[in-house]
């Protein structure tokens, strides 16, 4: 069932760790079939250097298994509420990323501190409140997906497809499984500038509205000029 789909969850998931963004086991990738409701991802705790594309999981929205004898990744309830609440997206990326993830750590959301964020992500990436202690303690996973969305309200996650779960990580998205996890390579190279630039100038300012709606519409939107047609 679904096998371009997994072979698509699979290959995305093998992109984290050849992009050194995950060590051992740690991150996931999943995607969705819309026209079917069902979602592939990546079994929990299966090292990358073993795994295989008949061992990716799929699971309905609901989080019931459809096919596959391994469990499927912990943090499956995140992503079913990701595809639940943003109806544009086809794929989920969760890493641990190490700049990202320090960002996260700190609780701040990433600035626009220059046209490299600014080609690819409308604004600074938010940076999700710390959950509850009743939170954490019932339906964990779940609750970091309402989290994420509740830091979406106002925002748009086509534009931004990004965000830093407070004292956890980051996920991404895209339009599939590969365009999350390079969502992923994106935002962890944009974590690490924004960290080096307020290294150097603590003071370091966003780029002006209108340097950010030249470079970010310049490559998305109707009237894009950026690349080939």
């Amino acid at each position: 069932m679904l096998e371009e789909l997994r072979k698509q969850v699979f290959e995305a998931n093998l992109e984290l760790n050849r992009k050194g963004l995950v060590v051992y086991t740690w991150g996931n990738v999943s995607g969705i079939d819309r026209g079917r409701g069902l979602v592939v991802i990546k079994p929990s705790g299966v090292d990358y250097e073993t795994m295989t594309a008949d061992q990716m999981v799929v699971v309905t929205l609901d989080g019931e298994t459809v096919e596959g004898s391994l469990r499927p990744s912990s943090d499956l309830p995140t992503h079913l509420e990701l595809y639940r609440r943003f109806p544009n997206i086809g794929g989920v990326a969760h890493t641990h990323s190490p700049f990202a993830t320090a960002w996260a750590q700190a609780g701040m959301e990433i600035p626009c501190l220059g046209t490299t964020h600014a080609d690819h992500f409308y604004g600074p990436v938010p940076c999700a409140r710390a959950l509850t202690q009743d939170e954490v303690e019932h339906e964990y996973e779940h609750n970091t997906g309402k989290v994420i969305v509740e830091a979406f309200a106002g925002l748009d996650p086509d534009a931004v497809p990004a965000v830093l779960v407070s004292q956890h990580g980051p996920f991404t998205w895209g339009k599939d499984p590969m365009d999350a996890v390079k969502n992923s390579v994106v935002l962890e190279e944009v974590a690490k500038m924004a960290s080096v630039a307020l290294g150097i100038n603590p003071y370091a300012k966003p780029v002006p509205q209108y340097l950010l709606d030249k470079h970010y519409f310049r490559k998305h939107g109707k009237n894009a000029y950026y690349g080939q047609v």
